[in-house]
């Protein structure tokens, strides 16, 4: 709800989609500068503690942002050093929350776990957006930051619940160094299905990535405003869920990962490209429903890959590095999308950007071999 009523609170002071590129700014930075770091301290640190203090920065931050906004003394400049910090505080909290689900789960319900998270996830992204959509047009953008603070509450309390495992130092202890994070770049780059997955999910969502421009298509191009900008922004998460429950019903007969993940992919970069030629809502929802579609059963495939292949100990540095490439390219593709599109407009942006995503993965499928052949039997149970 909060990356709805931000996007469209920027707008909305600049009328400029080279703003909203910003945006993607305020969200790498963090990623770059912090997330190895964050990934050493999930990997030393008791995980459930570092969690909860994060969550609670992000509770504070959300409080901010409400009061800035109520009060009426926001700027996008603010806007975007909140979104920093935010961004840092995710820093820590994101390798401890990927890191622990192999702690908590046996090895042979992984992926259904996978599949039941990505579907909990997937259905929150699907019902906020269009929640904050209504309530921005009914209430405000206040009224959405001080509902997102207050719902950090309940989510902290539930983590208060769970008995997380200190994690295991099969190597040694870990150090706060910088070999400690070296270990953990090597380990990739020695694992090829690691490092290739990686590479693709980075590229498929620069390319790809159309999230940030989705004020520009509910103002400028389908003419919706903010309640259609929560569709917009919930359809994605429709064919997430759709693929959440089909790989947790069909986990067990799920065999040729690598093929599928190509696949998965190519459906992503077809249906961006469709959104972008789409002139009319309900076009435009279905094409945003394939791109989630397709984009949840890769992430589904390569987290539980990245989890049984990773020992313990270099869980929370392995998902440091992960984030990097997960989130770091779609924040620079917003940053690149938001730009372009004030040069050739939204539309022409975004059918690029998907068929970008279809030409790198044809590259990266005629050039890795481990990728092609992946049949990962032992996630198959």
């Amino acid at each position: 709800m909060q990356t709805v009523a931000v996007a469209w609170q920027v707008y909305e002071l600049t009328r400029n989609p080279a703003s909203l590129g910003l945006i993607g700014v305020a969200n790498f930075l963090p990623i770059v500068l912090f997330s190895l770091l964050g990934g050493l301290v999930a990997d030393k640190v008791d995980r459930k503690k570092i969690f909860i203090l994060s969550l609670i920065s992000q509770t504070i931050l959300a409080l901010t942002l409400f009061i800035l906004t109520f009060s009426h003394l926001v700027q996008p400049s603010l806007i975007y050093l909140i979104l920093f910090l935010v961004g840092v505080a995710q820093s820590f909290s994101i390798p401890v929350r990927q890191s622990v689900a192999p702690n908590l789960v046996p090895k042979e319900y992984l992926m259904n776990a996978t599949s039941l998270g990505t579907l909990q996830y997937q259905s929150a992204i699907m019902i906020g957006p269009a929640i904050a959509g209504f309530l921005i047009g009914g209430a405000g953008v206040p009224a959405v930051y001080a509902l997102n603070a207050v719902s950090f509450l309940f989510f902290i309390a539930a983590i208060f619940s769970i008995k997380v495992p200190f994690q295991k130092h099969d190597q040694g202890e870990v150090q706060f160094n910088l070999s400690s994070i070296g270990h953990a770049i090597k380990f990739v780059i020695s694992t090829p299905i690691l490092y290739t997955t990686m590479i693709l999910d980075f590229l498929a969502t620069f390319f790809g990535t159309a999230t940030i421009l989705m004020p520009v298509f509910a103002k400028d191009v389908l003419h919706v405003g903010a309640q259609g900008l929560g569709l917009l922004y919930s359809a994605p998460a429709i064919g997430g869920v759709l693929a959440g429950l089909l790989v947790a019903i069909m986990h067990h007969k799920i065999k040729h990962q690598g093929r599928i993940i190509i696949a998965s992919v190519i459906l992503y970069g077809a249906a961006t490209i469709g959104f972008g030629l789409s002139k009319t809502l309900p076009l435009s929802l279905l094409f945003l429903s394939l791109v989630g579609f397709g984009d949840m059963v890769s992430t589904i495939i390569r987290n539980t890959i990245r989890q049984i292949v990773t020992p313990d100990y270099l869980r929370g540095r392995m998902s440091s590095i992960t984030r990097i490439f997960f989130q770091g390219g779609p924040q620079l593709g917003e940053i690149e999308a938001g730009f372009l599109a004030k040069a050739i407009g939204g539309p022409a942006t975004v059918v690029i950007g998907g068929a970008g995503v279809i030409l790198i993965t044809f590259i990266l499928v005629l050039k890795s071999k481990v990728l092609r052949e992946y049949h990962g039997k032992e996630l198959a149970v």
